[in-house]
């Protein structure tokens, strides 16, 4: 999950394979952290679009934006923090295990957040060091 405005990466969730349930899990723990977005952006894979998902977004009354099937530029901050995981940390990794992906992946995620500058931030990490909390992915 990225917050477009900061551009800090608020969750990243490593599993085999992600379910709606697994969405709706990770937004309520972040919408009780950070209060709810006024909407969410996202693809239309099936864990976004499914009816618990948009049903539970809707009553708390946040707007979802989908982006059209393919067309990646809709959604350019999640496309470009995606070409940055994939290029630093999963091309050059082979995980054994979901344990060891989950280790090295909230390494990489902190790393991001805390120490790696961002063009767009004026070189500057989105949460320095000082200020990054924990946060389990």
């Amino acid at each position: 999950m990225i917050d477009e405005f900061t551009r800090r990466c608020l969750a990243i969730v490593v599993a085999r394979r992600l379910r709606s349930d697994d969405v709706l899990h990770c937004l309520t723990d972040l919408f009780v952290e950070h209060g709810p977005p006024d909407h969410v952006r996202s693809d239309n894979g099936p864990e976004f679009v499914a009816k618990n998902v948009r049903g539970w977004l809707s009553r708390i009354g946040v707007k979802t934006l989908f982006i059209e099937p393919g067309s990646p530029w809709e959604n350019g901050y999640c496309e470009s923090f995606n070409s940055k995981l994939r290029d630093e940390l999963l091309a050059a990794e082979a995980f054994s295990t979901i344990q060891e992906a989950q280790v090295l992946i909230e390494h990489w995620w902190r790393h991001y957040n805390a120490i790696r500058p961002h063009s767009s931030l004026g070189y500057r990490p989105p949460r320095p060091r000082r200020s990054c909390r924990q946060h389990p992915v």
